[in-house]
């Protein structure tokens, strides 16, 4: 298994890079689309970006808003026209919650577009896993409970759920299919003593990696850095103790707990990655990256409810660059790592690249 988590997989794709600003504002079809096909979620998790105040996500989201079937339909095989390479679902809301991801993902699976999910993994059973064990690229479930009680605590749902969870995992696991299933741990104050615990019991499910990330509280970094300062060392311990005791060939932990837990002030003034991973609602908007969905006032791109994605993609290319990350993105940005390596490659003296 190559790596994973790495920023890098841009670089696979240089006539992409080579049509963005400065060198050939130009624009090509978007590499990975991100699908938010419905706002309902059958969880309550306190920290939700999507259902916080204070958080740049969800301002303009209605909760009951969901693509059309024939509008999904529609939409796919605009992205199969357009080479699109992959599509992730996220939220929004729970994308098993979406009342047509059976016929969406049979659509999906009959183009050469690879599919993966975010999901809470409560319904991740029946005919809907065996699609994605057979033609799914990868799953994420997002935890945060380590039993039965935090679990229900953490999401408001049915104490027995957490156990529910992990049957899901093991048999998923066992239709022995090529989609690879990962967690993200969203780190608290709360789960922080327990990650060890916890882990153990994702390996025996099967999963085939862990990612450990810190639970967002704020859009102010400092705010952010603050709350964990005061756990980061019990979680540092765990995650050493983690990666020396439980790693190996069939299992994989990722430790991006440090790595989101810096300045969110960017120091670039256009976002390449708007032309590379856009979002598109369940509302039929389309929004320049994950940080920005539903944020009508600088994360809208452009409306799809009575146009294909396909024709407004290419006729709404001076949106791309009114959103200025040095102004207008000032929080947590899922692209913040590659959009730096991005803006150096773009910006290198073309005179002095031979001087390797």
């Amino acid at each position: 298994m190559g790596i994973l988590y790495t920023k890098m997989k841009i670089f696979y794709f240089t006539e992409k890079l080579d049509t963005i600003p400065p060198s050939n504002p130009s624009i090509l079809n978007p590499l990975n689309i991100r699908i938010k096909p419905t706002n309902i979620c059958n969880h309550s998790c306190w920290y939700c970006a999507y259902r916080l105040g204070n958080l740049q996500l969800g301002k303009n989201m209605d909760k009951n808003d969901f693509i059309p079937l024939d509008k999904m339909i529609e939409i796919i095989d605009d992205l199969d026209r357009m080479n699109v390479k992959a599509v992730t679902f996220s939220g929004g809301g729970e994308p098993f919650c979406y009342p047509f991801f059976l016929e969406t993902l049979k659509k999906l699976s009959t183009t050469s577009i690879r599919f993966a999910a975010l999901t809470n993994g409560s319904l991740l059973n029946g005919e809907l896993a065996e699609i994605f064990a057979n033609y799914g690229t990868w799953l994420r479930i997002s935890l945060d409970g380590w039993d039965d009680e935090s679990y229900a605590k953490y999401r408001g749902v049915d104490y027995g759920d957490f156990s529910l969870l992990l049957k899901n995992m093991k048999s998923f696991m066992y239709l022995n299919g090529n989609c690879y299933l990962g967690v993200c741990i969203n780190v608290d104050k709360n789960n922080a003593p327990h990650l060890l615990y916890l882990v153990k019991k994702l390996k025996d499910a099967g999963v085939n990696s862990v990612k450990i990330a810190p639970c967002l509280i704020s859009n102010e970094s400092e705010k952010n850095n603050n709350y964990h300062f005061k756990i980061k060392n019990i979680v540092r311990e765990q995650v050493d103790t983690i990666i020396d005791t439980l790693s190996d060939t069939s299992f994989e932990l990722y430790d991006s707990y440090h790595m989101q837990l810096k300045s969110f002030q960017k120091q670039y003034t256009y976002c390449p990655s708007i032309q590379i991973v856009p979002v598109i609602g369940a509302d039929l908007n389309v929004y320049s990256c994950q940080d920005k969905a539903y944020n009508i006032d600088n994360g809208f791109l452009f409306s799809i409810k009575n146009k294909s994605f396909n024709d407004a993609w290419y006729k709404n290319k001076e949106n791309f660059f009114k959103i200025n990350p040095e102004n207008h993105c000032n929080h947590h940005c899922v692209n913040n790592g590659r959009n730096e390596f991005v803006w150096e490659y773009l910006h290198a003296d073309k005179r002095h690249v031979s001087f390797v």
